[in-house]
């Protein structure tokens, strides 16, 4: 009862308001900057500490929060806690943001104000209500950017310099998790970098970068292969070093590690099927609920056959949309205007690339169980299935991905065999 009462005393970040006095907010940490100085105006010789952090305390509200004092408190409450943390802070002065000054530097957020703490005014600590930690905690895991709404590893490849300079948000798996290294620039100043490879079903390997201590501490101990990240306003340039595209972990961003489901959330499917083996050999059935199932439960690449109806397949959008180049050697996407593949683990790497052209659909498949959305159909089993036909499909973004490794008309008696015997199991 008194644990229930405490958390009655906490304000949500959705209230707050500058009219607010002596507010107590209580949050899981999903975002967090370095601490960083600068020479004090009103004191001459002196420095003022600052760094930023972004707290959430519901699916659909979070806020930034801003730390100024000397060099002992803010570095001190910085070491205090980490991503991941659930905090309470008490008495933050509530202002409203300013997109033009600091607040442009800072991770996206739907409210309209930022929090301010000082030594003097404020106290951010641990939160101690199991009650408060058990709610908060699932939070970590939802994504702050709709979880559709993302690029592929291809797609940046594919547009290559097109997108140099804009912040999008990635959905990809950890590959490789590189070392951590420090150094010290021509001016003295220290600084540190780690390099994550990420992959999906389109790209094999694609460079992250960290620059940020706090990014870093929370890539390091990623397990490769096992970990999925969703990654919010990451920054994408060009390499001219490597000659290809590179993503960046920047002060905006904020990263997602397995973004997955809290209680009384709807789901959003974030696992990724990677479909890589003989057709052959395939032999397990599953309706498309088992199939989801099996893909929450196990972060393992699944493969099985399902009957069901192709229940989406739009005809919007351009040809240049669905009909892709790849190299016919790593099956990478290219562009027309390069003469080589630019994936670093090519077998033709260096050569003039030989490529091939077909379809790449995005289509629902949906049985009487459920819809797995956004499914790979690609060539040559896109041809097969289509009769070859050009048929344009939107390019659409979800979580779990599906590649169609065969297509074909189901024989009705097997249908029936195989939906009697999974109705029996279920009696």
């Amino acid at each position: 009862v008194i644990n229930k009462m405490a958390a009655h005393t906490y304000i949500a970040i959705s209230e707050l308001h500058p009219n607010i006095s002596h507010s107590k907010v209580a949050g899981i940490i999903i975002g967090k900057t370095d601490v960083k100085s600068f020479p004090d105006r009103k004191n001459i010789g002196m420095d003022r500490f600052t760094f930023g952090f972004t707290v959430k305390d519901s699916p659909d509200f979070f806020i930034n929060v801003s730390t100024w004092g000397n060099d002992a408190y803010v570095n001190g409450l910085a070491s205090s806690f980490n991503i991941g943390d659930c905090v309470t802070i008490e008495n933050p002065l509530v202002a409203t943001k300013d997109l033009e000054k600091g607040d442009r530097f800072c991770p996206a957020t739907p409210s309209h104000y930022r929090l301010l703490v000082t030594e003097a005014h404020s106290q951010v600590c641990l939160c101690a209500d199991m009650d408060t930690i058990d709610r908060l905690l699932p939070l970590i895991h939802l994504p702050v950017k709709d979880s559709r709404d993302f690029y592929s590893l291809g797609d940046i490849v594919a547009n290559g310099q097109k997108l140099d300079g804009s912040v999008i948000n990635i959905l990809a798996a950890v590959k490789s998790v590189g070392h951590f290294k420090q150094f010290t620039t021509s001016d003295g100043r220290r600084g540190q970098r780690l390099e994550v490879r990420l992959f999906d079903d389109s790209v094999l390997s694609f460079p992250l970068v960290c620059w940020d201590r706090e990014a870093i501490q929370l890539m390091q101990p990623l397990i490769p292969r096992e970990t999925v990240l969703f990654i919010a306003d990451a920054k994408i340039s060009f390499d001219s070093f490597r000659s290809g595209m590179v993503a960046t972990v920047n002060s905006k961003s904020i990263i997602t590690v397995n973004p997955g489901v809290p209680k009384k959330v709807p789901f959003k499917y974030t696992c990724m099927l990677l479909f890589w083996s003989a057709v052959e050999s395939i032999t397990d059935v599953y309706t498309v609920s088992q199939l989801m199932q099996k893909a929450r439960e196990n972060p393992e690449a699944l493969f099985g056959i399902t009957y069901s109806f192709i229940s989406k397949l739009d005809l919007d959008s351009s040809a240049s949309k669905v009909i892709k180049t790849r190299c016919s050697k790593c099956k990478f996407l290219v562009t027309e205007d390069l003469n080589s593949c630019t994936n670093q683990l090519c077998p033709g790497k260096g050569q003039i690339v030989s490529a091939t052209t077909g379809f790449d659909l995005l289509v629902d498949f949906t049985d009487h169980t459920g819809t797995l959305h956004a499914c790979s159909l690609r060539s040559p089993v896109a041809e097969k299935a289509l009769g070859c036909t050009i048929i344009p499909s939107p390019k659409m973004k979800s979580g779990i991905r599906g590649m169609v490794l065969d297509c074909s008309l189901a024989d009705p008696g097997e249908v029936k065999q195989h939906m009697s015997a999974l109705l029996q199991q279920r009696l």
